[in-house]
């Protein structure tokens, strides 16, 4: 993300919402500063609402605290003398403004803990519910304004895997932008919140597709630009054995290399669009030979340099910078990076081609998409968009003769219906991608990777594993 994009995000939804929290503290007796220290400032919540005081151990709990906050959030504008949905609504969904109107708001005052019996019968007229009801409408409201949250602007999404190494690690928890590229609307409405295709636990399907909405983006703040981190539904989900919808597939990461129009190709593990040089991402792995003098590499070194193990026994998966600093070891006697030779062919690169002799590091030409474009049908474009025209925009696609057949009309040529994009990781040995199975459809674009808001290690406990230098920090 650019600088100026991730200052305007960390305004609205981190520093102005704090602005709002230390005028409601001041006006409940605490300092203001407090309303301005993360997490802190939760348990000055906690405490001004009567809630539990193991409430803070949610808010470090990756994706329950977000339903947490929300909660939270809630307790605190009750406390404020604020009932109805529609103030919750504002609160939640809109911090940035109306938690600084009410901060600044002579009529609004503190009136209390409003999680304690006392708080509760003095205003029962107000809350006019049990306690069952109420903690019902808390979770629900909780639920569907967080379902708003990650629909319209912003969702949690976790670093399962490597392929991003060492631009995201696993572990990374970060914030994806809805509006950069406009909200998706939900295709598939009736589904289990914050289940994206499986239940937890039972693994059954956690959505019903007996209703399916067309596709619909809202309009965003750009277009989808090369160089930017991407997160997407996985396309080769669409059809056997899945078939899922579009927006129940699951969600991969990925550079964008490539858009639509855009004539793509690898040249020696150098990425080359319309015959220039694509930008090598500073954190990007490329596989290396590392030979020794016989004595093995500390297994220390190789956790501080986050390099990993590749294919081969000798061969090493790290950052440019990591394999000047591992060269200047005493055991190390040479370093060569790996690319594979030109002209191989390697079956388990799109469009599994043998015709076409590519492979990872040597790739293409190959033209991507674009809505509007037409192609001429033959031996050797019919391999590269067969999937498009059959799986991603939904023909009847037959082959007669040597003739192509499609919605039942002979025909020689076809026009894509919408934009497509190219994605790769930046860890380019250990990454599944377009490489291996094409384009990504424009209606499968999830949102831009904005900032990491919490890393964590799997080694040790949650505490000890947090990476504290990774948070609030900028992906680019």
């Amino acid at each position: 993300m650019s600088v100026i994009e991730l200052i305007i995000f960390l305004v609205l939804y981190i520093a102005l919402p704090f602005v709002g929290f230390a005028k409601l503290f001041e006006k409940a007796g605490r300092p203001g500063w407090q309303g301005y220290v993360p997490i802190y400032n939760a348990y000055v919540i906690i405490e001004l609402t009567g809630k539990p005081k193991w409430w803070i151990i949610l808010i470090l709990i990756p994706a329950i605290n977000i339903l947490a906050i929300i909660g939270l959030t809630i307790d605190l504008l009750k406390s404020f003398g604020k009932f109805s949905l529609r103030d919750w609504f504002a609160g939640v969904v809109l911090p940035f403004i109306y938690l600084i109107k009410w901060g600044n708001d002579k009529e609004t005052k503190y009136l209390g803990p409003s999680q304690t019996p006392e708080f509760k019968e003095k205003y029962g007229k107000q809350l006019k519910k049990s306690p069952a009801r109420e903690w019902t409408e808390a979770i629900v409201f909780a639920v569907l304004a967080a379902t708003i949250i990650r629909t319209f602007f912003i969702e949690a999404y976790v670093i399962p895997s490597g392929s991003m190494e060492s631009t995201l690690l696993v572990g990374d928890y970060l914030f994806v932008s809805k509006m950069n590229y406009g909200p998706r609307l939900p295709m598939t409405p009736l589904s289990f919140p914050f289940a994206q295709n499986t239940m937890p636990l039972i693994n059954t399907k956690s959505y019903s597709d007996i209703i399916k909405l067309p596709y619909y983006r809202l309009p965003g703040f750009s277009d989808i630009k090369k160089g930017d981190v991407v997160v997407f539904n996985f396309p080769m989900q669409s059809d056997s054995p899945y078939y899922r919808p579009v927006d129940k597939e699951d969600n991969y990461i990925k550079r964008c290399q490539g858009t639509p129009g855009d004539t793509l190709s690898i040249v020696d593990a150098q990425v080359y669009v319309n015959s220039k040089p694509n930008p090598v991402p500073p954190q990007s792995q490329p596989s290396y030979i590392v030979t020794t003098d016989g004595n093995q590499i500390n297994p220390q070194i190789l956790t501080d340099l986050h390099i990993e193990q590749g294919m081969g026994s000798n061969e090493w998966l790290m950052t440019r910078q990591a394999a000047a600093t591992l060269k200047g070891y005493s055991n190390i006697k040479s370093i060569t990076e790996y690319i594979q030779p030109r002209n191989t062919f390697n079956p388990e690169e799109f469009p599994h081609d043998p015709h076409l002799k590519w492979n990872v590091d040597n790739y293409g030409p190959i033209i991507i998409p674009k809505a509007g474009m037409t192609i001429k049908l033959d031996s050797l474009t019919f391999p590269v968009y067969r999937r498009v025209i059959e799986v991603y925009e939904k023909n009847k696609l037959e082959i007669r003769d040597n003739d192509f057949i499609i919605n039942g009309k002979k025909t020689n040529t076809y026009t894509f219906k919408q934009n497509y994009y190219w994605m790769m990781g930046d860890n380019r040995h250990n990454s599944e991608d377009s490489r291996f199975w094409g384009f990504v459809p424009e209606d499968h674009i999830v949102g831009k990777a904005l900032f990491i808001w919490m890393s964590t290690d799997s080694a040790g406990s949650f505490l000890n594993s947090i990476r504290w230098s990774r948070i609030f920090k900028g992906i680019h």
